[in-house]
């Protein structure tokens, strides 16, 4: 299926820091992954002050849900990473630790992140949605 993905920087626009600027699909089946939360399996939040763990907890569930169609992160051609922060610092130290995990690839494709200031949860820092173009 990763041959029916194209991704695209048109050179009249701006460089990114490692996503793709479009991301063509071929017809196909798509997941739309609900927003991945640091929850662990009984529902608890993980890593209340840190935003490493909650990644850490985003990036594992993520995988999850993506074995559970059959997925791998670079089957994912769209992103959308939200940061309870309006530092600028805190949302790369959260796109960087996303982009260096085993998901990294999944933000290399239409990616977008944003700071928000505030999340489902009580303590909540991070969340991921996920769309994904299924392999056959």
């Amino acid at each position: 299926m990763t041959e029916k993905i194209t991704r695209i920087n048109p050179e009249q626009l701006h460089e990114t820091p490692g996503y793709h600027h479009v991301t063509l699909v071929e017809a196909g089946r798509t997941a739309y992954l609900a927003g991945q939360c640091p929850l662990d399996r009984n529902g608890d939040l993980v890593g209340s002050r840190s935003l490493e763990t909650q990644v850490d907890q985003v990036v594992a569930n993520a995988l999850t849900a993506l074995a559970a169609v059959r997925a791998q992160p670079q089957h994912v051609v769209r992103s959308v990473i939200y940061v309870r922060s309006d530092e600028r610092e805190v949302l790369g130290a959260a796109w960087r630790r996303l982009t260096d995990s085993a998901l990294g690839p999944a933000f290399t494709t239409a990616s977008t992140l944003l700071g928000v200031s505030q999340l489902g949860f009580p303590g909540q820092l991070v969340e991921v949605d996920l769309t994904v173009a299924l392999p056959e």
